[in-house]
C-alpha cells in the first residue's frame, strides 16, 4: 500500500523554481532516504509533505488524503499522523525536556495530562533517555538535543516521521548512534519514514530506497546497492563526493549565464 504520493510538485522562491515536478511515491513502512546537494530543496519537500508549505503546482496524498484540500482545522488535526525531527532539533529553550516532548499533545490533543506524562517517560526511554524531563535544552549535549528530538517526533505516535538531516553537527559514534535508533523504530513500530541528508554512510545504513533530488526533480531511485551502482555520472559524483563532474560543471555554466544575462541587462 502506498502511503505517500507526491505528483508534480512545483515551487517557486522568487525567480527560483526549487521544485521543478517532483514524482515520488513512498510505500507504507518504508524508509525512505532523500539525497541531494545543500540548497537542492530536500528541508523544503518535507515542509510540503508536512502541510508548513503549500506548492505553486501539484499533490500530496498521505494515507489516501490530499493534503493541500485540507482546511488549517483539519491540517492541524491531519499532522497528528505525521512528525518532523528537525536539523537542529529546534527544541524550546525556555521548556523543560519533559514539556518539549509531550508539546504537541498538551497544545493540540485532548489526552488527559497523566497519560501524556507517561508517555513522555516511555519514549524519552526508547532513546535511551532515563530521567531528563526536568532538565532545560541548554543543559543537553548536541546528541541528547537530537535524541530528544526524536522523543518528540514519536510522542504523538505518528504513522510517519520526517528527519531532517538527522546526523548532522554529530559525531560518527553518535551519528551511527541515531541511525540505530530510526532503524529500531522502523522494525519495532513500523512507521513510515523519510530522511534527507547528504551523509551517504547514513543514507546507505537506513534506506529502503533512495531518491536524488537534483535540480529539482528526482533523477534516480533505487536500493542502497542499485544507488553505489548507478552508472548516472551526476549520482556518481554526488556519493562519491569529487569535486569535479557534471554537478560542479553544471553550476559553473549557471554562474556563467547569470553574468551573461546580467551583462546585457546592464548595456541595454
Amino acid at each position: 500500500m502506498n502511503m505517500i504520493e507526491i505528483i508534480d510538485l512545483h515551487k517557486f522562491f522568487g525567480g527560483h523554481h526549487v521544485l521543478c515536478g517532483v514524482n515520488l511515491t513512498i510505500r507504507e513502512g518504508e524508509t525512505i532516504v532523500i539525497i541531494g546537494r545543500s540548497g537542492c530543496g530536500k528541508s523544503v519537500l518535507l515542509k510540503h509533505i508536512i502541510g508548513l508549505m503549500r506548492p505553486e503546482q501539484g499533490r500530496i496524498v498521505i494515507d489516501g488524503v490530499d493534503v493541500f484540500s485540507l482546511n488549517r482545522r483539519e491540517l492541524s488535526e491531519f499532522r497528528l499522523k505525521i512528525s518532523m525531527v528537525f536539523q537542529g532539533a529546534a527544541l524550546f529553550d525556555s521548556m523543560t525536556v519533559e514539556e518539549n516532548v509531550g508539546f504537541l499533545l498538551y497544545e493540540h490533543s485532548k489526552t488527559p495530562y497523566g497519560e501524556i506524562k507517561k508517555r513522555v517517560t516511555e519514549k524519552l526511554r526508547m532513546v535511551g533517555l532515563q530521567g531528563v524531563e526536568s532538565l532545560m535544552p541548554s543543559e543537553l549535549s548536541g546528541g541528547m538535543k537530537k535524541r530528544v528530538g526524536i522523543a518528540r517526533a514519536l510522542c504523538s505516535e505518528p504513522k510517519i516521521i520526517l528527519y531532517d538531516e538527522p546526523t548532522t553537527g554529530l559525531d560518527p559514534i553518535m551519528a551511527d548512534a541515531i541511525n540505530n535508533l530510526i532503524i529500531r523504530f522502523h522494525e519495532k513500530l513500523g512507521v513510515t519514514s523519510i530522511a534527507v541528508t547528504h551523509d551517504m554512510t547514513s543514507a546507505y545504513k537506513i534506506a529502503d530506497r533512495i531518491a536524488m533530488l537534483y535540480d529539482g526533480r528526482i533523477i534516480a531511485l533505487g536500493t542502497p546497492d542499485e544507488i553505489k551502482n548507478s552508472k548516472d555520472p551526476v549520482v556518481r559524483q554526488f556519493i562519491a563526493g569529487e569535486a569535479a563532474g557534471p554537478i560542479t560543471d553544471g553550476d559553473r555554466e549557471k554562474k556563467f549565464q547569470i553574468e551573461d544575462n546580467n551583462h546585457h541587462s546592464q548595456n541595454s
